[in-house]
């Protein structure tokens, strides 16, 4: 597949910073997953990502995978990795290791989660566990403190969750951005949008938030919606009813490609409209596939900063 039309810039127009580009992906749960997932990525890293997520299961079920994805990111190619970390089950000590484990293998970038709770889990939750992404923050900037002088005084950068329809669990969407701001406050440092269908939904999570206090940059999540079964369940689950109009144009695809272009189209006018609206970046889901966030991108034309030209620093050096 010809890569996106990412327009290239050497130095912004202006002094706004360009639009940031990053996805998700999910560790593999087999080898075949695996040969699939390493195209997605060598896909992806064509069009020079700020950074890439990695998701981590409920109760860390996949740490080991996650992990070592994680090492051949920072290894084997050029993308820098957000490693998700859920505190639902686990201690505070036992969250503190994993989170030491995470920076010495060079992650500096952690998505802090509370994580979906255990549906056929233990009625109480474990002594000394943490209950709250809130909580899980205020441990990561613990073990920063700590290890300060091995990150050479740097910061790592934590993520939160946002969400523009209210959480399910939540009482209100104001308790929504209640717990935004809190997240804030502990130290996060910018926050991811769960799935939304509507742009409405997205600006006026970032109007109820800017009112709160919430200053920390809020990215839209986007998934391309090319699939009425996965569209369908993402709308279950968030309890956020899909568009009725792209629900209808999905079911009356005669094929997978009609299906691929309708929910393309139908993800870049959601993604403008996020953008008009003044979101800092994108950040895409993409089920460990590429080709429709990368027919998402090509229609987006997003301004991104190019890449360093090899050996240009000692070029100038011999001339100097």
């Amino acid at each position: 597949m010809s890569p996106p039309s990412l327009i290239q810039v050497s130095a912004p127009a202006s002094q706004s910073a360009p639009i940031a580009l990053s996805y998700e992906l999910f560790p593999p749960k087999n080898a075949a997953a695996e040969a699939t997932l390493w195209q997605t990525i060598r896909e992806l890293e064509s069009t020079n990502p700020d950074y890439v997520s990695v998701t981590y299961g409920a109760n860390g079920s996949n740490r080991n995978t996650a992990v070592e994805l994680l090492n051949r990111l920072l290894t084997e190619t050029s993308l820098r990795p957000l490693a998700h970390l859920t505190c639902v089950g686990n201690t505070a000590d036992e969250l503190a290791e994993i989170i030491s484990e995470l920076l010495d293998h060079g992650v500096r970038g952690i998505l802090a989660l509370r994580g979906d709770l255990p549906q056929d889990g233990p009625a109480e939750p474990r002594a000394g566990s943490l209950a709250y992404a809130q909580d899980l923050i205020e441990l990561i900037r613990r073990v920063e403190q700590r290890r300060s002088a091995l990150l050479c005084a740097g910061k790592v950068a934590i993520g939160v969750a946002a969400y523009p329809a209210r959480h399910p669990e939540s009482p209100s969407i104001e308790h929504d951005v209640e717990v935004l701001l809190a997240k804030q406050r502990s130290g996060a440092d910018f926050a991811i949008t769960q799935v939304f269908f509507h742009a409405d939904q997205y600006r006026d999570l970032v109007s109820r938030a800017r009112r709160a206090g919430v200053s920390i940059p809020i990215i839209p999540g986007v998934m391309p919606l090319t699939s009425l079964r996965r569209v369908q369940r993402l709308g279950d689950l968030t309890g956020v009813e899909p568009c009725p109009k792209l629900l209808d144009s999905l079911g009356r695809a005669d094929d997978a490609a009609q299906s691929r272009r309708v929910g393309v189209k139908a993800t870049v006018d959601l993604a403008r409209a996020a953008l008009d609206a003044g979101a800092p970046g994108i950040h895409l889901y993409t089920f460990n596939e590429h080709a429709a966030a990368l027919e998402v991108l090509n229609k987006l034309e997003l301004l991104r900063p190019g890449r360093p030209q090899l050996g240009s620093r000692s070029a100038a050096s011999a001339l100097a």
